[in-house]
């Protein structure tokens, strides 16, 4: 496997393997409707270990159902249910959370108080790890990208998240690249 993706690194420059190779990727928001937003692309096929967004700028009061999918261009897989949280006025430090399977909704945890998520069950992980494969047509690949899609009401939204997805390519070809 070859891969242009590097491990991130704490402050005394050691490799962070928990979550695999880390891809990110900032959204600033700034309209209404149903919206979606191309955060990542796949490859080949891989095993993410986390998927998740940080607010880094306060969002407007109307950011809500807040949901992750895969896009093949044709059709449309949720990665997490598309009813999602409702994350108005989400203050910088909230997080969304694709730490569940696709039939659930995405965790969402405010930072306007001290948050904790644990897993619904002892001796499981926080994140729930899927793994995704890029669709293929007459032998070659077809863009298949990870979503993010919300809504908002009559107000623009507004805000900014960092996504972040952390994988493991299982296949030869296997990759996410941010968008």
């Amino acid at each position: 496997m070859n891969t242009a993706n590097a491990f991130e690194r704490d402050a005394n420059f050691v490799p962070i393997t928990q979550l695999g190779l880390i891809v990110t990727k900032s959204v600033t928001f700034s309209s209404t409707g149903a919206l979606v937003y191309p955060l990542f692309s796949v490859t080949g096929t891989v095993l993410v270990n986390s998927l998740y967004g940080i607010v880094t700028t306060v969002l407007a009061a109307n950011h809500r159902v807040g949901a992750f999918r895969l896009n093949d261009q044709t059709a449309q897989v949720q990665i997490t249910s598309a009813t999602g949280p409702t994350m108005d006025s989400a203050p910088v430090g909230s997080m969304i959370i694709a730490d569940v399977l696709s039939a659930t909704a995405a965790s969402f945890k405010s930072s306007a108080a001290g948050a904790v998520l644990q897993p619904a069950s002892a001796q499981t992980l926080s994140f729930s790890p899927s793994i995704l494969t890029q669709k293929m047509s007459a032998g070659v690949g077809v863009e298949t990208d990870i979503e993010y899609r919300f809504t908002s009401s009559t107000n623009p939204t507004t805000g900014v998240i960092k996504f972040y997805c952390g994988f493991i390519p299982l296949s030869d070809d296997g990759a996410i690249v941010a968008l």
